[in-house]
């Protein structure tokens, strides 16, 4: 099963979590042709020029991007890792409900064959 879309009870969780700073762990795997050649990563670097300037705008910064070389524990395979970090959970609510960015959000939509995101509170240790 394929996710591509918070549900409004993710929403909700999401927002419900603590204030201050989010680090939004994005775990992507682009769609692939019958040969198994990734045909989203271009739409995906499409959407990445696209999004920047609106993650910028709400605060957002890159903390870092990685491609998966391989996996250690479990079994599904991501092609790249992306650490978003966000000064506040509105903040990420805000741009990813704002008009500019529903514009462009179908080129990150062609590009993925599944997804997952994952909010994280940064400066923590269990």
């Amino acid at each position: 099963m394929a996710f591509m879309e918070p549900t409004e009870d993710q929403i909700k969780e999401v927002m419900a979590g603590p204030e201050g700073p989010v680090v939004m762990v994005n775990l992507l795997r682009y769609k692939r042709d019958d040969a198994g050649n990734m045909t989203g990563f271009e739409s995906y670097q499409k959407y990445s020029e696209a999004v920047t300037p609106i993650l910028i705008g709400v605060g957002g910064e890159f903390v870092s991007v990685g491609r998966v070389d391989s996996v250690v524990i479990g079994d599904h395979q991501w092609d790249t890792v992306l650490l978003i970090k966000y000064p506040s959970r509105e903040a990420f609510l805000g741009m990813i409900t704002s008009e500019e960015y529903l514009a462009i959000h179908h080129l990150r939509a062609d590009a993925l064959e599944d997804s997952g995101l994952i909010a994280t509170t940064p400066d923590t240790f269990i």
